[in-house]
């Protein structure tokens, strides 16, 4: 079982910043992934960022150059910095992990953090 927890979000303005945390505690996958979903009302959950422990990485195209994924390994924890942020990334933000061994996968999420961008 693996546990995560999120941390950061909020309310900012547009052009303004805010970084994600997410924690993952419990059995730690030797080949894993971990990122972010995000779901803005009415629409579906899109993926916004992934980076595997190993460093390869992937962004949603909405936020690339803008967003950066990071993890420190050491702790198994995952950030999200976001950067010129804009009303349309408004969304409850979801953490996931992933073992990349495992067929098929079974997706961890957490509790979800919020998002607000005004204009």
């Amino acid at each position: 079982q693996v546990q995560l927890v999120e941390s950061g979000g909020g309310l900012v303005q547009a052009g303004g910043s805010l970084r994600l945390s997410c924690a993952a505690s419990g059995i730690i996958f030797r080949l894993n992934i971990m990122g972010w979903y995000r779901q803005a009302p009415g629409k579906q959950r899109e993926l916004v960022a992934s980076l595997t422990n190993r460093g390869t990485t992937n962004y949603s195209e909405s936020v690339k150059d803008r967003f950066t994924i990071s993890r420190d390994n050491a702790k198994n924890t995952a950030y999200l910095q976001m950067n010129s942020l804009k009303p349309e990334d408004t969304a409850v933000y979801y953490c996931y992990y992933e073992n990349l061994l495992q067929n098929p996968r079974h997706t961890y999420w957490g509790q979800g953090t919020q998002v607000t961008v005004s204009s």
